[in-house]
């Protein structure tokens, strides 16, 4: 019983600080985003990240894993659709000045603590000037790099409406 005290309380800084230890979403913001209604997402691909491990006791060894998808434009989209905004197919000329265009990159991955951080940089242009509106880059750290990279968006979309 003491050896799973001791284990526990020597670990726990190491926990505490894995979750503190992502980055403030960086933010460089041109212009005002409240004249935008209509959004395109360049398309992205499905990200699968996946989580296992292995455990043991008298009667043998088990294995189990866990796998998670998800598709970057899919995050996106649907942050912006609950704030009421329209995503469209194609950018349409009649609608450039009220539409951003969304592009979604990975730009890193960083170890933190215990486990990785992903990083992903949003970049927000006018759909009419082609000028960029905002850059957001933040980290994001769970259970599988699908989760990091959800994270990472979900902070990066909190902080562009700040």
């Amino acid at each position: 019983m003491k050896l799973k005290k001791i284990i526990s309380l020597t670990l726990m800084p190491f926990v505490f600080a894995s979750c503190m230890l992502l980055q403030p979403v960086r933010v460089t913001k041109n212009a005002s985003l409240d004249n935008y209604t209509y959004f395109y997402i360049t398309p992205t691909e499905v990200k699968t990240g996946s989580t296992g491990e292995v455990y043991g006791n008298a009667y043998g060894v088990y294995s189990s894993s866990t796998s998670k998808s998800i598709n970057p434009a899919d995050i996106i989209s649907g942050y912006l659709i609950k704030r009421g905004m329209v995503r469209l197919p194609e950018v349409r000329s009649d609608l450039a000045d009220k539409t951003m265009i969304i592009n979604y990159g990975e730009t890193g991955r960083r170890w933190a603590g215990l486990d990785y951080t992903s990083e992903i940089t949003l970049q927000i242009l006018s759909a009419k000037t082609y000028e960029v509106i905002c850059v957001l880059t933040g980290e994001g750290m769970g259970d599988t790099e699908a989760d990091n990279i959800r994270i990472a968006i979900n902070r990066c979309l909190e902080e562009m409406y700040k």
